[in-house]
């Protein structure tokens, strides 16, 4: 059983602040994850979570215990990184069992506890074999064995799956997602693809410039951003974003104009997802455009329409293609359009 609370943490490096006054609480069992570009103080967070780096000030707490001034090997959590850690010149039995090792756990239960947690992973066969011997979403496998067989209460997980190719990736997503699951442990990881973070959190917590810029289920997320920075940085591909007017409940483009009860005076910004909008005859849409480009994507094709200065995105069915350079005109779901101000926080709109 293990929570984690943040209180108020605020990281420096001399004159750097990569993190500043975040507060997050993290329940047990939770899958959270730390979502954002480089730099944005997800992997520092993580890092203090740890024990590796030293809070600047702030409480750190896990379960009911203020953890600051412990060591990182008695925080009992369990870490696995983007770059494995393996030892070259140990078998992958040892590589698993050297935790246990280390604590001078009894060989005799050492041997159950690394068949136990080599089993949960599907490396049973391969326990004789030395990393070099085994492929990378193996030797992901092997550091994943390594981090449970301790049985720790808080696992932290920065960039496991960076390595690994598209396919494999796909394939560890949903091995982890399953992995957790069983072993009902905390884990808080750490990626700055949206796919993963999307398809594998409970909580998605994004962050920039070392803020939180939103917290909650990828669904809520998706449905109703924050900002039009969270807009652009969920989903694939990301909402549109089309810079315009106001005017008595209506929203005016270059290319055209929807109406908008919401919609206040002034400078906003209109965020619609691709599912969100068809395209229609001449006449027909709230906006004109020409066709940029048409990419069949298996399930779908995606339709980029140049719509005066932005380039808008539109999920078609696979048989949909486009010549380019063919005007066309979109139609708008009304009861999912974005409303954003002039700084980019949310008004009003999105799904129910």
């Amino acid at each position: 059983m293990a929570t984690v609370a943040l209180d108020h943490i605020v990281k420096r490096f001399g004159a750097l602040t990569v993190v500043h006054d975040l507060s997050l609480e993290i329940a047990d069992r939770e899958f959270l994850v730390l979502l954002g570009p480089s730099g944005c103080g997800k992997t520092t967070t993580m890092r203090m979570i740890a024990g590796l780096d030293e809070p600047t000030s702030g409480e750190i707490r896990i379960g009911d215990e203020r953890v600051n001034e412990r060591a990182a090997r008695d925080r009992d959590l369990a870490m696995v990184f983007q770059n494995y850690g393996l030892y070259p010149h140990m078998t992958v039995a040892e590589n698993i069992g050297y935790p246990l090792k280390v604590r001078r756990v009894p060989r005799a239960e050492r041997d159950v506890r690394v068949r136990t947690a080599a089993e949960r992973v599907e490396l049973a066969g391969l326990l004789h074999r030395r990393p070099a011997e085994l492929s990378g979403g193996q030797r992901q496998r092997v550091a994943l064995a390594r981090a449970i067989v301790r049985t720790p209460r808080l696992f932290l997980m920065d960039e496991p799956l960076s390595n690994l190719d598209a396919q494999l990736r796909t394939v560890m997503r949903a091995q982890l997602k399953h992995l957790q699951r069983d072993l009902a442990t905390t884990t808080i990881y750490v990626t700055h693809d949206q796919i993963e973070a999307m398809t594998l959190a409970d909580r998605i917590v994004i962050m920039k410039g070392g803020r939180i810029q939103q917290s909650g289920t990828p669904a809520e997320i998706y449905a109703r951003p924050a900002n039009t920075f969270v807009a652009a940085f969920i989903g694939s591909p990301p909402m549109n974003l089309m810079s315009g007017t106001g005017s008595e409940g209506v929203f005016v483009h270059p290319a055209g104009q929807v109406e908008i009860p919401s919609v206040p005076r002034g400078q906003v910004t209109l965020g619609v997802r691709s599912e969100d909008i068809r395209i229609v005859g001449p006449g027909q849409g709230h906006m004109t455009g020409v066709v940029f480009s048409s990419e069949l994507l298996g399930d779908t094709t995606l339709i980029g329409v140049t719509v005066g200065p932005d380039l808008v995105n539109v999920k078609v069915g696979p048989e949909g293609g486009m010549r380019i350079g063919e005007p066309v005109s979109l139609l708008f779901d009304s009861k999912s359009l974005h409303v954003f101000d002039a700084e980019g926080q949310r008004l009003s709109g999105g799904r129910p």
